[in-house]
């Protein structure tokens, strides 16, 4: 028994598109602004967006680890970076001996003081570390549900190199894992990579912005190479930094991705060192590797989502099938239903099945609010005809298939 419910109206005081559908279906429940929990259906799909991004650092090299919430200001000290004056979205506490610490939003600092135990000469490098992991950042406006939070789950990888080239090969890889991970979750076709200030060893960041049209940003677009340039910079950049292209088209986008060298920006002020081929001390070049999954979840609701709920891409979907058995006295309805929920899951389909006590409209609406990939019905009148029927819900498209084909069908379906 699926522990949430659903609702026919979102909350009140809650504005954003994305935090009050997933409310609706049951995904998320909202604890205060900016801050949800995320329910079984939720988890689900927040869990299948973190392992292929978790699948796509695997390949090109990273290693994950799992470092704490709770920060030493020391470190921060040392870059300068505790003044709330430099990082304004800090949240600060007190252990109960007076000793004042942190709620990471990052953690450059830390993990650099971690590395300082594991690099000491040049052949310790390349290496690159991430993690999967609640940050907490005090938000002077929590308006864009999960898009924007308090309190969120983001991916944040650091890369260690001896120089600069070394760095770009990896950075190089690390492109082509993000192209990777946005083409798996449905959004190749509307991400682009977006040129931006805030480059620390660069004249440029990097960005990940993805087509909305609620969006946060505006950019302006490349569609010959699917690259674009953030509106702060078209005074400066007004042609494709790729291609050349004079006839860039201004969007609004949401930003779900990062990607920009550090340099020496954190190395120096931590003293993070090798020893080269040389026998001389240089410091460790770093690049930083960010990735939003909650927000990601958040975006994908805002552009596919329809006036009759969520539409899940199959790959992270919080179950691929959806069976509704509509209640009769017939047995042998939920004798199929029960039958073909044993088949399904036997054979590691992941099936969502409904034998709840209420009308046939009820469950309907509530499987398009839900936006599982295929629903089918299992009713008298398709048993009749030796068939269920079957709607895609990224279409609406309504399939009548044979009780012998049904499984082939599911199978293949992506």
């Amino acid at each position: 028994m699926l522990l949430t419910k659903t609702r026919k109206e979102g909350l009140k005081d809650e504005v954003s598109k994305n935090a009050n559908l997933l409310i609706r279906a049951g995904f998320i429940n909202k604890e205060m602004a900016g801050v949800y929990s995320y329910l079984p259906l939720g988890l689900r799909v927040l869990n299948k967006i973190s392992n292929i991004v978790r699948e796509e650092m695997n390949k090109i090299g990273g290693q994950e680890v799992f470092l704490t919430v709770l920060q030493d200001k020391e470190p921060w000290v040392k870059t300068g970076r505790w003044s709330d004056e430099v990082l304004d979205v800090w949240f600060k506490t007190k252990l109960k001996n007076g000793t004042e610490v942190g709620l990471a939003g990052t953690h450059e600092e830390p993990l650099v003081t971690i590395m300082k135990n594991h690099i000491r000469s040049y052949k310790d490098l390349p290496v690159s570390i991430y993690q999967i992991q609640t940050k907490f950042r005090n938000e002077t406006r929590a308006k864009a549900g999960i898009m924007r939070g308090r309190e969120f789950l983001m991916k944040d990888m650091y890369s260690f190199s001896r120089d600069e080239k070394e760095h770009e090969v990896f950075y190089e890889k690390a492109k082509g894992a993000y192209n990777q991970i946005f083409k798996r979750l449905g959004l190749g076709v509307s991400t682009y990579f977006t040129y931006a200030t805030g480059g620390t060893f660069s004249k440029y960041s990097h960005e990940y912005q993805t087509l909305a049209s609620n969006g946060e940003d505006t950019i302006y677009c490349c569609d010959k190479c699917m690259v674009a340039v953030n509106k702060e910079l078209i005074s400066e950049l007004k042609e494709c930094p790729s291609c050349g292209n004079k006839k860039l088209v201004e969007r609004k986008a949401v930003e779900v991705g990062n990607i920009f060298k550090l340099g020496l920006k954190f190395s120096e002020p931590l003293n993070l060192t090798y020893i080269n081929e040389n026998g001389e001390k240089k410091f460790v070049y770093m690049g930083c590797y960010g990735f939003g999954p909650s927000r990601t979840m958040g975006t994908i609701t805002e552009i596919l989502a329809d006036e009759k709920g969520l539409v899940w891409p199959t790959n992270i979907a919080p179950f691929k099938v959806h069976i509704v058995e509509l209640i009769s006295e017939n047995k042998k309805v939920k004798e199929t239903a029960e039958k073909l929920y044993e088949t399904l899951a036997k054979n590691s389909v992941e099936v969502l099945y409904d034998d709840r006590d209420v009308r046939a409209g009820e469950k309907f609406n509530d499987s398009d609010l839900i936006g599982i990939p295929l629903r089918i019905v299992v009713s008298d009148k398709g048993l009749e005809k030796g068939e269920f029927e079957v709607k895609q819900r990224i279409d609406g498209k309504v399939l009548s298939i044979k009780e012998k084909e049904i499984f082939d069908f599911v199978n293949k379906y992506n």
